[in-house]
């Protein structure tokens, strides 16, 4: 079946008071009635709107087709959610039989069917997951941290209008999350109707840009500058890693882009991430006379061609 959109049908906006929605239904039933409306569609459109308004008038109704109408568009597929419950108490606004969509979410009848629905049984049904974003540092992440989140949650009042509330939570950040990671916090989502659960929150972690650092997987990368003597000659340089300075010997006769690793200093995890430094030689500027007779005698005792492989 298709899922339909009230909001659309009874022409208001989702946050709409409980008078606006009464206001748009008397308008729309006046317009649309069989008995007055000389529209070509005006009994199916009538039919529309009651069952539009059935939903809409109702804060329980509406707060229910609200989490549903959270996962669909008008005109898609739908089916409702495997735990989604039944027991509304029903009573009809107009002469007409609701939509087989209606019947899927609320146990609805027309008043003149045969199917009838048991009466004063409670609503329940599981609470909507949240789902929010936040920013960490990548030290956060190789050491674990604690942050302290607001959110501004969606609620229906008992007069259908929407209110955001705030509310604040502690997030204990675990040591070697990845970006892009989920962290659950069960039952901090939208609340349960009746008996059901609330929904779950969950914290999509996303790093920060570092100044210097960047990651794949549990992986660390540095790009790291050094002098062409240090690149020809060795060297031992102090580099910076998650869990601080550590000194890094350079071979010699090492080359720009050329890998070194420093294993198991990456995020923790199991197993943990390596760091890799990625050299990168950096060439002085020959902005004196006395540099640049120095490039000349490079020239003279070190001849080589960078571009055989490419026929030059």
């Amino acid at each position: 079946m298709e899922y339909k959109d009230y909001y659309k049908i009874m022409g208001v906006a989702k946050s709409a008071t409980a008078d606006e929605i009464k206001r748009a239904y008397r308008k729309l039933a006046r317009k649309y009635h069989p008995d007055v409306s000389k529209e070509a569609n005006a009994e199916q459109k009538f039919k529309e709107v009651g069952e539009a308004y059935e939903v809409l008038k109702d804060p329980q109704k509406r707060a229910a087709y609200d989490r549903i109408g959270s996962h669909w568009q008008e005109g898609q597929s739908f089916t409702p959610p495997p735990d989604w419950g039944t027991g509304f108490e029903f009573s009809s606004t107009t002469n007409a039989g609701f939509s087989d969509f209606f019947e899927s979410l609320f146990g609805g009848h027309s008043p003149f069917g045969a199917r009838h629905q048991r009466q004063g049984q409670p609503f329940h049904a599981h609470g909507e997951d949240h789902y929010a974003k936040i920013l960490i540092d990548l030290e956060e992440a190789y050491s674990g941290a604690t942050r302290t989140i607001s959110l501004q949650i969606p609620e229906v009042g008992a007069d259908g209008q929407i209110v955001n509330k705030t509310r604040k939570l502690n997030i204990k950040i675990p040591k070697g999350i990845k970006s892009g990671q989920r962290i659950r916090l069960a039952g901090q989502g939208g609340a349960g109707y009746g008996s059901g659960k609330n929904g779950d929150l969950f914290i999509e972690i996303v790093f920060n840009k570092h100044p210097y650092f960047y990651v794949k997987n549990r992986d660390v990368y540095l790009e790291l500058p050094i002098t062409p003597w240090e690149a020809a000659l060795g060297a031992v340089i102090s580099v910076p890693t998650l869990s601080g300075k550590v000194d890094v010997k350079i071979p010699p006769n090492s080359q720009t882009k050329q890998k070194l690793r420093l294993k198991a200093r990456g995020l923790p995890g199991m197993p943990p991430g390596d760091h890799y430094i990625i050299l990168e030689i950096v060439t002085p500027p020959a902005k004196t006379s006395e540099a640049r007779a120095i490039y000349e005698k490079m020239a003279k005792i070190l001849p080589m061609n960078p571009r055989v492989e490419l026929g030059g």
